[in-house]
């Protein structure tokens, strides 16, 4: 807390307002007090230029490109790390020593089953459906197989039963519902598995055709998990923490932020990154004619993979796995027209000025797309994958929020009225 003020002058009064920084120097104007101070609120559509809590979990700076988890940087992660090391650095703080990740390697293997009732409802919707409708269904649906907040665990705190059961069943969760949506077998499983082997063996085995784990493949998706386990107070991590500010526990919360990441402006980036790939493909590969459309003011195309939101100048992430991609390409020796389309739109672009000056890299959302699809997964499933690598930043969020008595309080949003002031009303004989 700093002994700093900001002071705002309003009615002809001054009031003295607390100014919070961070451990990094952040800067926050601490506006608790407004309403009841002054009679005013502020407005700030999107929560902008508003901070919802304070947060000892990921350190974002998007003008210097940093991204950090408890302090780790995130290409040492990426490079170092197994993702369930890094889910268990969310969830209690520290990297786990070599007896906590054989435990919880262990509770992986332990919770990975869903429970066989679970298995008649993937019978049951419809044979197209959404992989992502599934998993949000499904991981809601876990509240009442699994009841949560049994009275021998804290469940607010680090690695839990609750939270183990979670992280090792949605990985499953997610693989039956890329099954389902084929219309293939459900495969269970295995004991002898890591974490990412293990998903892909979920994805791709099928009766008497057996899948043949490629560690090239592991290691690029333990990467891409990595990479976007948490990304501070993004939509669905704050969807998952106002929710859970209403006393709802974990799996539902989860849930509700499985929702917000379907949407397209969310978690939905990297398949609209394909279905460019696909338009430029379709029109003759006429590269220049999509790049003009992107440097015309009037137009309004933009195309997407490149530049980022949050951050003004190269994503870190994007760095650590262009890559990652790089060298699944080359070591696979993939044929792909999608994929020799997204190297050439990438070379073309990174050396515009035009998009140099804007800071319009190839963000972490365009390379994310082309690995994926490189490894067989089809682009409905890309946010199912988004989904799976958020999953522990979700939990330590809700945990976190959970155990801050000021950050537990529950969301309620202002909001400044713009409707009718008062009209009388008229009976309904009336209004003829």
């Amino acid at each position: 807390m700093s002994n700093d003020f900001a002071h705002l002058h309003l009615d002809n009064t001054l009031y003295d307002l607390p100014i919070i920084t961070g451990t990094t120097g952040e800067r926050a104007i601490d506006i608790r007090g407004l309403l009841r101070d002054t009679g005013c609120i502020t407005l700030d559509s999107g929560y902008m230029n508003t901070g919802s809590c304070q947060s000892q979990i990921t350190y974002l700076d998007g003008e210097k490109g940093i991204l950090r988890y408890r302090g780790y940087d995130i290409a040492d992660l990426a490079e170092n790390c197994l993702f369930i090391e890094v889910a268990y650095l969310l969830l209690t703080g520290e990297l786990p020593t070599l007896p906590e990740l054989e435990q919880f390697k262990y509770d992986m293997t332990k919770y990975s089953l869903v429970h066989e009732d679970m298995i008649h409802f993937f019978d049951h919707f419809p044979p197209k459906a959404s992989p992502m409708s599934i998993l949000s269904t499904m991981v809601g649906t876990l509240h009442d197989f699994y009841p949560e907040m049994d009275l021998d665990e804290d469940p607010y705190g680090g690695i839990t039963t609750t939270t183990a059961r979670l992280l090792s069943k949605t990985r499953t969760i997610a693989a039956f519902s890329y099954k389902k949506n084929m219309g293939h077998p459900l495969i269970y499983p295995r004991a002898d598995l890591s974490y990412c082997a293990n998903f892909l063996h979920m994805m791709f085995d099928r009766p008497n055709m057996p899948y043949e784990i490629d560690p090239v493949m592991v290691s690029a998706l333990n990467k891409l998990l990595i990479l976007h386990a948490d990304h501070e107070q993004n939509c669905s991590t704050s969807t998952v923490r106002l929710v859970g500010s209403a006393g709802v526990r974990l799996y539902p919360s989860i849930s509700a932020g499985i929702s917000a990441l379907w949407g397209p402006l969310h978690g939905g980036a990297n398949a609209a990154v394909m279905r460019m790939l696909e338009n430029i493909n379709a029109d003759g590969r006429d590269y220049q004619k999509y790049i003009d459309l992107a440097k015309d003011p009037n137009s309004g195309y933009r195309l997407t993979g490149f530049g980022h939101r949050v951050y003004k100048t190269y994503d870190p992430r994007a760095t650590i796995i262009k890559k990652t991609c790089h060298d699944v390409l080359k070591t696979q020796k993939i044929s792909d027209p999608l994929l020799d389309i997204a190297l050439h739109l990438e070379e073309l672009v990174s050396t515009d000025d035009y998009f140099i000056e804007r800071n319009l890299y190839p963000n972490v959302d365009f390379y994310s797309g082309i690995i994926y699809r490189a490894m067989g997964i089809p682009t409905n499933m890309f946010t199912v994958m988004f989904a799976l690598g958020r999953l522990p930043g979700w939990i330590a969020h809700w945990q976190e929020m959970n155990l801050d008595k000021e950050s537990s309080r529950i969301g309620r949003p202002r909001q400044v009225y713009t409707g009718i002031p008062d009209r009388p009303f008229v009976a309904l004989a009336d209004r003829c």
